[in-house]
Protein backbone atom coordinates (compact mmCIF):
# COMPACT_ATOMS: atom_id res chain seq x y z
CA UNK A 1 0.00 0.00 0.00
CA UNK A 2 1.16 3.49 -0.36
CA UNK A 3 1.86 6.30 2.28
CA UNK A 4 3.24 9.59 2.54
CA UNK A 5 6.34 9.42 4.16
CA UNK A 6 9.54 12.11 5.13
CA UNK A 7 12.97 10.39 3.94
CA UNK A 8 16.70 10.79 5.20
CA UNK A 9 18.20 10.32 1.88
CA UNK A 10 21.58 11.45 2.33
CA UNK A 11 24.02 13.34 5.13
CA UNK A 12 23.58 16.61 6.10
CA UNK A 13 20.18 16.95 3.60
CA UNK A 14 16.77 17.84 5.03
CA UNK A 15 13.83 14.98 5.41
CA UNK A 16 12.03 14.73 1.75
CA UNK A 17 8.39 13.73 1.86
CA UNK A 18 7.47 11.21 -0.54
CA UNK A 19 5.12 8.74 -1.50
CA UNK A 20 6.46 4.98 -0.75
CA UNK A 21 5.11 1.36 0.13
CA UNK A 22 4.59 -0.22 2.72
CA UNK A 23 4.64 -3.96 2.82
CA UNK A 24 1.61 -6.09 4.49
CA UNK A 25 2.70 -7.09 7.86
CA UNK A 26 4.43 -10.60 8.11
CA UNK A 27 3.99 -13.10 11.38
CA UNK A 28 4.78 -11.00 14.70
CA UNK A 29 3.97 -7.60 12.96
CA UNK A 30 1.35 -5.08 12.94
CA UNK A 31 0.28 -2.39 10.28
CA UNK A 32 -0.47 1.29 12.07
CA UNK A 33 -1.67 4.38 11.07
CA UNK A 34 0.29 6.81 12.65
CA UNK A 35 -1.67 10.04 14.61
CA UNK A 36 1.10 11.42 15.80
CA UNK A 37 5.14 11.75 15.67
CA UNK A 38 7.11 13.44 17.74
CA UNK A 39 9.95 15.90 16.56
CA UNK A 40 13.16 14.05 18.78
CA UNK A 41 16.29 15.67 18.57
CA UNK A 42 17.99 12.05 17.97
CA UNK A 43 16.12 12.08 14.05
CA UNK A 44 18.37 15.31 13.50
CA UNK A 45 21.80 13.17 14.67
CA UNK A 46 21.27 11.10 12.17
CA UNK A 47 21.79 13.40 9.39
CA UNK A 48 25.46 13.34 10.68
CA UNK A 49 25.66 9.09 9.72
CA UNK A 50 25.33 6.22 11.97
CA UNK A 51 22.29 5.13 9.76
CA UNK A 52 21.61 2.77 6.84
CA UNK A 53 20.40 5.30 3.77
CA UNK A 54 17.67 6.14 2.64
CA UNK A 55 15.34 5.58 6.07
CA UNK A 56 12.20 6.56 7.06
CA UNK A 57 12.82 8.76 9.96
CA UNK A 58 10.87 8.97 13.31
CA UNK A 59 10.95 6.69 16.37
CA UNK A 60 8.78 8.01 18.39
CA UNK A 61 4.80 8.52 18.14
CA UNK A 62 1.52 6.76 18.61
CA UNK A 63 -1.45 5.81 16.36
CA UNK A 64 -4.10 3.41 15.78
CA UNK A 65 -3.37 -0.81 14.60
CA UNK A 66 -5.06 -0.92 11.42
CA UNK A 67 -4.10 -4.66 10.88
CA UNK A 68 -2.25 -7.45 12.16
CA UNK A 69 -0.13 -10.59 10.89
CA UNK A 70 -0.05 -14.05 11.76
CA UNK A 71 0.44 -14.87 15.44
CA UNK A 72 -0.07 -11.51 16.77
CA UNK A 73 -1.33 -12.27 20.20
CA UNK A 74 -0.58 -8.76 22.23
CA UNK A 75 -2.46 -6.82 19.48
CA UNK A 76 -5.78 -6.47 17.49
CA UNK A 77 -7.35 -4.15 14.99
CA UNK A 78 -8.31 -0.64 16.59
CA UNK A 79 -6.02 -0.92 19.51
CA UNK A 80 -4.18 1.98 19.94
CA UNK A 81 -0.53 1.80 21.03
CA UNK A 82 2.75 3.78 21.71
CA UNK A 83 5.52 3.05 19.56
CA UNK A 84 8.90 1.46 21.43
CA UNK A 85 11.71 2.24 19.76
CA UNK A 86 13.37 -0.68 21.25
CA UNK A 87 11.37 -3.67 21.02
CA UNK A 88 11.16 -6.01 23.95
CA UNK A 89 11.75 -9.68 23.08
CA UNK A 90 11.31 -10.93 27.06
CA UNK A 91 13.95 -13.91 26.38
CA UNK A 92 17.20 -12.16 26.01
CA UNK A 93 19.96 -11.82 28.95
CA UNK A 94 18.74 -8.07 29.57
CA UNK A 95 14.94 -8.09 29.23
CA UNK A 96 14.66 -11.37 31.62
CA UNK A 97 17.28 -9.32 34.16
CA UNK A 98 14.65 -6.07 34.07
CA UNK A 99 16.65 -4.26 31.70
CA UNK A 100 14.66 -4.48 28.31
CA UNK A 101 15.29 -0.97 27.14
CA UNK A 102 18.85 -3.33 26.33
CA UNK A 103 16.95 -5.81 24.57
CA UNK A 104 18.57 -7.70 21.97
CA UNK A 105 16.31 -6.93 19.65
CA UNK A 106 17.44 -3.51 19.48
CA UNK A 107 20.28 -3.83 17.31
CA UNK A 108 18.94 -2.99 14.30
CA UNK A 109 17.96 0.24 15.71
CA UNK A 110 20.48 1.93 12.88
CA UNK A 111 19.46 -0.40 9.75
CA UNK A 112 15.31 -0.76 10.21
CA UNK A 113 15.53 -4.30 9.65
CA UNK A 114 12.76 -6.25 11.52
CA UNK A 115 13.01 -9.04 14.00
CA UNK A 116 11.66 -11.32 11.18
CA UNK A 117 14.22 -9.96 8.42
CA UNK A 118 13.90 -7.53 5.80
CA UNK A 119 12.73 -3.89 5.42
CA UNK A 120 8.97 -3.13 5.11
CA UNK A 121 9.40 -0.07 3.20
CA UNK A 122 10.01 0.39 -0.29
CA UNK A 123 10.78 3.66 -2.42
CA UNK A 124 11.26 3.52 -6.57
CA UNK A 125 11.10 -0.48 -5.92
CA UNK A 126 14.01 -0.45 -3.42
CA UNK A 127 13.38 -1.80 -0.01
CA UNK A 128 14.03 1.03 2.58
CA UNK A 129 14.28 0.92 6.36
CA UNK A 130 12.84 3.11 8.94
CA UNK A 131 14.82 4.39 12.09
CA UNK A 132 14.22 2.10 14.87
CA UNK A 133 12.71 -0.36 12.75
CA UNK A 134 9.79 1.43 12.81
CA UNK A 135 9.59 5.24 11.12
CA UNK A 136 6.57 6.72 12.69
CA UNK A 137 7.54 9.79 9.98
CA UNK A 138 4.98 7.90 7.88
CA UNK A 139 1.43 7.75 8.21
CA UNK A 140 1.50 4.18 8.02
CA UNK A 141 4.49 1.79 9.53
CA UNK A 142 4.88 -1.96 9.82
CA UNK A 143 6.48 -2.93 13.18
CA UNK A 144 7.16 -5.90 15.38
CA UNK A 145 4.30 -6.41 18.03
CA UNK A 146 7.48 -6.10 20.48
CA UNK A 147 7.97 -2.78 19.26
CA UNK A 148 4.30 -1.46 20.45
CA UNK A 149 2.64 -0.88 23.20
CA UNK A 150 -0.83 -1.11 23.39
CA UNK A 151 -2.46 1.89 25.94
CA UNK A 152 -6.06 2.59 27.18
CA UNK A 153 -8.24 4.21 24.42
CA UNK A 154 -9.40 7.33 26.59
CA UNK A 155 -5.45 8.39 26.56
CA UNK A 156 -4.75 11.30 24.44
CA UNK A 157 -2.93 9.87 21.59
CA UNK A 158 -0.44 12.84 21.85
CA UNK A 159 0.49 12.26 25.34
CA UNK A 160 0.90 8.96 24.21
CA UNK A 161 3.73 9.95 21.62
CA UNK A 162 5.39 12.42 24.41
CA UNK A 163 5.68 8.99 26.32
CA UNK A 164 7.38 6.92 23.61
CA UNK A 165 10.54 8.77 23.96
CA UNK A 166 11.53 12.04 25.64
CA UNK A 167 9.31 11.74 28.53
CA UNK A 168 10.19 8.50 29.46
CA UNK A 169 13.85 8.91 29.15
CA UNK A 170 13.74 12.27 31.17
CA UNK A 171 11.81 10.75 34.04
CA UNK A 172 13.79 7.40 34.11
CA UNK A 173 17.06 9.66 33.76
CA UNK A 174 16.48 11.19 37.08
CA UNK A 175 14.92 8.01 38.46
CA UNK A 176 16.48 4.85 37.44
CA UNK A 177 19.88 5.88 36.39
CA UNK A 178 20.58 8.93 38.74
CA UNK A 179 18.42 7.15 41.88
CA UNK A 180 17.47 10.51 43.23
CA UNK A 181 15.80 10.43 46.72
CA UNK A 182 14.11 12.40 49.15
CA UNK A 183 15.62 15.92 50.20
CA UNK A 184 18.62 15.60 46.74
CA UNK A 185 20.14 18.55 44.87
CA UNK A 186 19.62 17.69 41.30
CA UNK A 187 20.82 19.46 38.38
CA UNK A 188 19.94 19.31 34.84
CA UNK A 189 21.58 20.80 32.40
CA UNK A 190 19.27 21.07 29.08
CA UNK A 191 15.76 21.72 29.29
CA UNK A 192 13.77 20.70 25.95
CA UNK A 193 11.51 17.80 26.49
CA UNK A 194 14.12 15.36 28.12
CA UNK A 195 15.02 17.86 30.30
CA UNK A 196 11.78 19.43 31.03
CA UNK A 197 10.54 15.38 31.72
CA UNK A 198 13.87 15.24 34.11
CA UNK A 199 12.68 18.39 36.10
CA UNK A 200 9.32 16.97 36.92
CA UNK A 201 11.03 13.16 38.07
CA UNK A 202 13.00 15.50 40.51
CA UNK A 203 10.36 17.28 41.54
CA UNK A 204 8.12 14.04 41.87
CA UNK A 205 10.51 12.29 43.91
CA UNK A 206 10.83 14.95 46.43
CA UNK A 207 14.23 16.51 45.77
CA UNK A 208 14.91 19.55 47.93
CA UNK A 209 16.40 21.79 45.12
CA UNK A 210 15.62 21.19 41.53
CA UNK A 211 18.38 23.38 39.35
CA UNK A 212 17.72 23.93 35.75
CA UNK A 213 20.21 24.83 33.21
CA UNK A 214 20.00 26.29 29.75
CA UNK A 215 20.94 29.27 27.44
CA UNK A 216 17.02 29.82 26.58
CA UNK A 217 14.63 31.80 27.97
CA UNK A 218 11.33 30.24 27.35
CA UNK A 219 12.80 26.67 28.31
CA UNK A 220 13.82 28.00 32.08
CA UNK A 221 10.37 29.76 32.42
CA UNK A 222 9.05 26.46 31.57
CA UNK A 223 11.22 24.24 33.74
CA UNK A 224 9.63 26.40 36.75
CA UNK A 225 6.07 26.21 36.11
CA UNK A 226 7.07 22.54 36.58
CA UNK A 227 8.70 23.16 39.52
CA UNK A 228 12.45 24.16 39.00
CA UNK A 229 13.61 26.32 42.06
CA UNK A 230 16.82 28.05 40.61
CA UNK A 231 17.11 28.37 37.08
CA UNK A 232 20.52 29.26 35.00
CA UNK A 233 21.52 30.77 31.65
CA UNK A 234 25.07 29.47 31.95
CA UNK A 235 27.00 26.47 33.76
CA UNK A 236 29.22 29.25 35.55
CA UNK A 237 26.37 30.80 37.42
CA UNK A 238 24.59 27.42 38.05
CA UNK A 239 28.60 26.34 40.13
CA UNK A 240 28.63 29.27 42.02
CA UNK A 241 25.09 29.23 43.11
CA UNK A 242 24.53 26.03 43.87
CA UNK A 243 28.08 25.64 45.72
CA UNK A 244 26.95 28.47 47.60
CA UNK A 245 23.30 27.33 48.51
CA UNK A 246 25.10 23.74 49.59
CA UNK A 247 27.46 25.03 51.88
CA UNK A 248 30.45 23.69 49.18
CA UNK A 249 28.86 20.49 49.01
CA UNK A 250 27.28 20.44 45.82
CA UNK A 251 24.56 18.75 43.84
CA UNK A 252 23.60 15.04 44.64
CA UNK A 253 22.58 14.25 41.36
CA UNK A 254 23.72 15.78 38.08
CA UNK A 255 21.71 15.06 34.68
CA UNK A 256 22.83 15.90 31.14
CA UNK A 257 19.90 16.01 29.14
CA UNK A 258 21.07 19.09 26.26
CA UNK A 259 20.67 18.56 22.53
CA UNK A 260 24.11 17.68 21.77
CA UNK A 261 26.37 16.88 24.26
CA UNK A 262 30.08 18.15 24.27
CA UNK A 263 32.80 17.70 27.11
CA UNK A 264 32.14 21.08 28.64
CA UNK A 265 28.62 20.01 29.82
CA UNK A 266 29.86 17.25 30.85
CA UNK A 267 32.93 18.63 32.88
CA UNK A 268 30.22 21.34 34.17
CA UNK A 269 28.07 18.35 35.24
CA UNK A 270 30.90 16.85 36.59
CA UNK A 271 32.70 19.58 38.58
CA UNK A 272 29.18 20.42 40.28
CA UNK A 273 28.42 17.00 41.77
CA UNK A 274 29.55 16.15 45.37
CA UNK A 275 31.36 13.69 46.58
CA UNK A 276 29.89 9.99 46.30
CA UNK A 277 27.73 11.96 43.78
CA UNK A 278 26.19 10.93 40.08
CA UNK A 279 26.48 12.21 36.79
CA UNK A 280 24.14 10.71 34.50
CA UNK A 281 24.87 11.31 30.90
CA UNK A 282 21.32 10.71 28.64
CA UNK A 283 22.38 12.93 25.74
CA UNK A 284 24.34 12.11 22.85
CA UNK A 285 26.48 13.95 20.05
CA UNK A 286 26.36 13.90 16.40
CA UNK A 287 28.75 11.58 15.94
CA UNK A 288 29.14 8.23 17.67
CA UNK A 289 32.75 8.78 18.13
CA UNK A 290 32.85 12.41 19.57
CA UNK A 291 35.04 12.31 22.63
CA UNK A 292 32.25 13.81 24.60
CA UNK A 293 33.60 13.21 28.40
CA UNK A 294 37.41 14.71 29.20
CA UNK A 295 37.44 14.05 32.77
CA UNK A 296 40.34 14.15 35.53
CA UNK A 297 40.41 10.20 36.58
CA UNK A 298 41.86 11.35 39.84
CA UNK A 299 38.95 13.18 41.17
CA UNK A 300 36.81 10.23 39.95
CA UNK A 301 38.76 8.63 42.33
CA UNK A 302 39.27 10.66 45.43
CA UNK A 303 35.96 12.11 45.46
CA UNK A 304 34.37 8.37 44.47
CA UNK A 305 32.14 9.77 41.92
CA UNK A 306 30.14 7.95 39.61
CA UNK A 307 29.25 8.53 35.56
CA UNK A 308 27.08 6.48 34.83
CA UNK A 309 25.28 6.41 30.82
CA UNK A 310 22.04 5.61 29.90
CA UNK A 311 19.69 4.82 27.32
CA UNK A 312 15.70 4.98 27.06
CA UNK A 313 16.25 6.21 30.94
CA UNK A 314 16.88 2.64 31.74
CA UNK A 315 13.02 2.20 31.73
CA UNK A 316 10.91 -1.13 30.38
CA UNK A 317 8.99 0.44 27.82
CA UNK A 318 6.20 -1.66 28.42
CA UNK A 319 5.83 -1.04 31.68
CA UNK A 320 6.68 2.20 31.69
CA UNK A 321 5.10 4.07 29.02
CA UNK A 322 1.69 2.37 30.73
CA UNK A 323 3.05 3.48 34.19
CA UNK A 324 3.89 7.26 33.38
CA UNK A 325 0.47 7.75 31.31
CA UNK A 326 -1.28 6.34 34.58
CA UNK A 327 0.34 9.52 36.22
CA UNK A 328 -0.59 11.93 33.36
CA UNK A 329 -4.59 10.93 33.89
CA UNK A 330 -4.22 11.35 37.46
CA UNK A 331 -2.80 15.17 36.54
CA UNK A 332 0.75 13.64 38.48
CA UNK A 333 2.37 14.63 35.64
CA UNK A 334 2.29 17.46 33.41
CA UNK A 335 1.79 16.92 29.78
CA UNK A 336 -0.31 19.20 27.83
CA UNK A 337 1.72 21.77 27.81
CA UNK A 338 5.28 20.03 26.19
CA UNK A 339 3.75 20.38 23.04
CA UNK A 340 4.85 24.03 21.91
CA UNK A 341 3.62 23.52 18.13
CA UNK A 342 2.04 20.97 16.16
CA UNK A 343 2.92 20.61 12.14
CA UNK A 344 1.90 18.70 9.09
CA UNK A 345 4.24 15.82 7.76
CA UNK A 346 5.15 18.44 5.45
CA UNK A 347 6.10 20.95 7.80
CA UNK A 348 8.69 18.31 8.92
CA UNK A 349 12.16 20.53 7.87
CA UNK A 350 10.75 24.17 9.32
CA UNK A 351 9.85 21.78 12.44
CA UNK A 352 13.74 20.77 12.78
CA UNK A 353 14.67 24.22 12.33
CA UNK A 354 12.47 25.27 15.20
CA UNK A 355 13.74 22.76 17.33
CA UNK A 356 17.30 24.29 16.34
CA UNK A 357 16.76 27.26 16.87
CA UNK A 358 15.15 26.81 20.73
CA UNK A 359 11.78 27.51 19.74
CA UNK A 360 10.16 24.30 21.22
CA UNK A 361 9.99 22.03 23.93
CA UNK A 362 8.49 19.56 22.01
CA UNK A 363 7.67 19.66 18.40
CA UNK A 364 4.95 17.10 17.51
CA UNK A 365 3.74 15.97 13.34
CA UNK A 366 -0.06 15.35 13.52
CA UNK A 367 -0.66 13.02 10.61
CA UNK A 368 -3.52 12.89 8.04
CA UNK A 369 -6.39 10.65 8.21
Amino acid sequence: MKTKAAVLTGLHQEYQVREIDVAEPRAGEALVRMKVSGLCHSDEHNKCGGTSLPIVGGHEGSGVVEAVGPGVTRLEVGDHVGVSWIPSCGRCRWCVTGHSNLCDLGANLATGVLANGGLRYSMDGVPIGGIAATGTFSQFLVADERSLVKVDKDIPLEWVSLVTCGVTTGWGSVVNAGQVREGDVVAIYGCGGIGSSAVQAAVNSGAQTVAAVDPVAMKLEFAQKLGADRTYDNAADAHTDILALTCGVGADVAVVTVGKVTSEVVRAAFDITRKGGTVVLTGVSDYYDDNTIELPGTWLTLFQKKLVGTLYGNCNPHVDIPRLLGLAKRGKLRLDDFITRRYTLDQINQGYADLLAGHNIRGVILHDD
